[in-house]
């Protein structure tokens, strides 16, 4: 079967759908993305995806119909249907004048694919990720640090950091010398079995999965909190694991060459990753 893509109210297959080489988030990567995990058809907190990506948009000046967008990424999942679906909304300000001027885009452009996800392999969540730290810093002060913002080159970079390190991510610090996230995924660590992650204010993205994450730390009665998480907490840490809506709760247990623990999930991320599977479940049965 065709894979179809969602673009601009109609689905398509793939090999036909086309955008402006006018458009500026081609030109100018002026535009924004979600990333949302199905399972069976069902996706897990579109809303929450949603109403992100749309703080978002109001700040960059793209007007979108949140309904109408809903309903697209369910068609969208429906028709493909896969039983494990990756699907990514693009939005861009639209098609503008080639000398930059955003008023001259009248009509944003919405691009929706989802496309067959392959989960890691349970030997995978044992092993746990091996991260590196990148080169690059993140700017806490930059407004496009807190968004999901289509111009990715700075994550793409420091992927391909970890990639030639023989490692499976990059973590970011910030101008300061703080802890912020990874290259596609937030951070967090533990320490006396207390989960400790970066402030926002470090410059990071809000995650979904993140927020899902101080919901179950609650329910599991387990302490979470946000903080300046300086080079050195990081490295002692006792535990390490990354979230976002893909790989759900991943341990890591090497950082920087240096094992984490006795390089195996610890207890806390074992319980974390438990309650977020069930509540995966929960919701999208």
């Amino acid at each position: 079967m065709e894979e179809l893509v969602y673009l601009n109210g109609a689905l398509l297959p793939k090999d036909q759908a086309k955008v402006s080489i006018l458009d500026y988030g081609f030109l100018f990567g002026y535009g924004l993305y979600e990333t949302i995990r199905a399972y069976k058809g069902q996706l897990f907190r579109l809303d929450a995806h949603l109403n992100r990506l749309d703080d978002s948009a109001r700040k960059l000046g793209i007007s979108l119909d949140l309904q109408k967008l809903k309903q697209g990424v369910l068609d969208t999942v429906q028709a493909n249907g896969f039983i494990q679906t990756r699907v990514r909304i693009t939005v861009s300000i639209g098609e503008g004048t080639m000398t930059p001027d955003l008023r001259s885009c009248q009509t944003p452009t919405v691009l929706i694919l989802a496309g067959e996800y392959h989960p890691y392999s349970r030997q995978k969540y044992e092993q746990g990720f091996r991260v590196v730290v990148s080169s690059i810093r993140r700017n806490s002060l930059s407004p496009v640090t807190f968004m999901k913002s289509a111009n990715t080159m700075e994550c793409m970079l420091a992927r391909q950091e970890a990639r030639d390190a023989g490692a499976d991510e990059a973590l970011f610090f910030n101008e300061k010398g703080r802890l912020t996230e990874a290259s596609g995924s937030n951070v967090f660590i533990v320490a006396d079995g207390a989960v400790m992650t970066p402030r926002l204010q470090s410059g990071i993205l809000p995650g979904v999965t993140r927020a899902a994450l101080f919901e179950l730390a609650k329910q599991t009665r387990v302490k979470i909190s946000e903080a300046n998480v300086l080079p050195q907490q990081l490295m002692a840490a006792d535990e390490v694991f990354l979230t976002n809506s893909l790989i759900e709760v991943m341990p890591v247990t090497v950082v920087a060459g240096q094992k984490v623990g006795d390089a195996r999930p610890g207890p806390t991320t074992r319980r974390l990753m438990e309650a977020y599977a069930q509540v995966v479940q929960a919701e999208t049965l």
